[in-house]
């Protein structure tokens, strides 16, 4: 099955499921003199138990320590940074990506160097036993600085008890047992033609990019079964809200308040990255107005937006002075409530809208970017729209839709988390309740 995409934008794709499931995504963009190709995997920390927690980024490490024609990890890294490329990967809660980025005269290195090493990894003991204390290391970099640490205390305080609230790369006790038979466990169980996605971008064309992937990805693939849709566990309800506290001797207090949000199934995804831009994205933002240039309560204050598939969460960020977290918190629920109960101007509400389209436009111009913003979106709802499609439906979002999307996340309840040095929070947690 082939499908097509493109507009007035010039962002055109092409979109094929192969006999053996495996999707293909292709954008030309016909006057680079580069391609960046993914190998895209619906897998992440959600689908782990508590006992693998970190598993999938355990992997996803061990697989750039060597493969069958790459053996070793400076073999990989060679073979891409000797012609000028760029490798690497990330893994989140739902999906696990391997790319690179290459001159296009490379991209059959390239691609035969992700997929050697996805699908062919040695998974060396010795390997995996070094690879662990590195891991661990990871672990205490991210615990060691606050502002790290007080986002894993977020999203554990957001779903509770959940896959989703544990630290995607998983916890030192976990790491340290993982084995040789455990990564190639979990490899064979997710590295399956259905659950793949190959997104290419830049220099090269639809009938390229598929002999590339008969070439070097399907062989390798041959006599895996599909493994059937992984439906994804259903989010825990939010119960009462909580607030969670780190108490430790730091400068600066770091403070996240937020609520679950829609997920990016839900037809108010895209309501709420307007809100999300009017309250705090960029340096003319509500948030960013109130709290820093006219109090000069915090130095760095944002808010964002994280979907799954079921469920979502918005946060604000900031960080202050600890004798004055509890005047910021207060002034940044204000902003918040302000605008679930008061619509949005129409030159506030333009100026959104239009931040929105002209970062997502000037987000494509890279290869490596349109890469992932088709492949992602096939691979996590199937549906990949143009950006045509999404400037059409940013413009359809109304002022009235902005205030009951913000009533809808502030209804369902503030959570927050705090890292700083305070022997009292009842004063910060009360200043947090909407």
């Amino acid at each position: 099955m082939t499908t097509s995409g493109g507009g007035a934008s010039g962002t055109e794709f092409s979109l094929e499921t192969l006999e053996s499931g495996l999707r293909l995504v292709v954008a030309p963009l016909a006057h680079r003199r580069s391609v960046a190709v993914a190998v895209m995997v619906a897998v992440g920390s959600r689908y782990e138990s508590s006992a693998e927690s970190g598993i999938s980024h355990f992997v996803e490490h061990m697989v750039f320590k060597g493969g069958a024609r790459y053996p070793t990890a400076r073999d990989i890294s060679e073979a891409i940074e000797g012609v000028g490329g760029a490798l690497n990967a990330a893994t989140d809660r739902e999906a696990t990506v391997y790319w690179t980025r290459v001159p296009t005269a490379q991209l059959s290195l390239a691609t035969d160097v992700l997929a050697d090493m996805l699908f062919r990894p040695r998974f060396d003991a010795d390997e995996v036993a070094k690879e662990r204390q590195v891991v661990v290391e990871e672990l205490r970099m991210y615990q060691d600085n606050p502002q790290d640490q007080v986002q894993i205390l977020f999203d554990d305080v957001i779903w509770p008890d959940h896959p989703l609230g544990r630290d995607v790369a998983g916890r030192e006790e976990t790491v340290r047992a993982f084995t040789p038979f455990d990564c190639g466990r979990h490899a064979a169980a997710h590295l399956r033609p259905d659950a793949i996605v190959v997104s290419l971008a830049g220099a090269v064309d639809v009938e390229r990019g598929r002999e590339l992937v008969e070439q070097h990805v399907l062989p390798l693939l041959a006599g895996r079964e599909a493994r059937g849709e992984v439906a994804p566990e259903p989010a825990r309800p939010a119960g009462a809200a909580e607030v969670r506290f780190e108490r430790r001797r730091v400068e600066q207090a770091n403070i996240l308040i937020g609520a679950r949000a829609p997920s990016y199934f839900d037809d108010d995804r895209h309501a709420v990255d307007v809100f999300n831009v009017v309250l705090g994205e960029g340096m003319s933002s509500r948030l960013f107005l109130e709290l820093r240039e006219r109090r000069a309560l915090a130095y760095d204050v944002h808010s964002f937006i994280n979907r799954m598939a079921d469920t979502g969460a918005f946060g604000i960020s900031l960080g202050c002075e600890p004798r004055r977290a509890v005047t910021a918190i207060r002034a940044a629920v204000a902003e918040l409530q302000r605008m679930a109960t008061e619509l949005v101007g129409d030159g506030e509400l333009h100026k959104a809208r239009e931040y929105a389209k002209g970062r997502l436009q000037l987000q494509l111009e890279s290869t490596s970017a349109l890469c992932e913003y088709v492949g992602q979106q096939e691979l996590l709802t199937r549906r990949i729209l143009t950006p045509d499609e999404l400037v059409a439906r940013l413009d359809a979002i109304s002022a009235e839709d902005v205030r009951r999307v913000a009533a809808r996340i502030l209804d369902s309840g503030l959570r927050g988390a705090v890292v700083g040095p305070f022997r009292d929070e009842t004063r910060l947690a009360a200043a947090m309740a909407a």
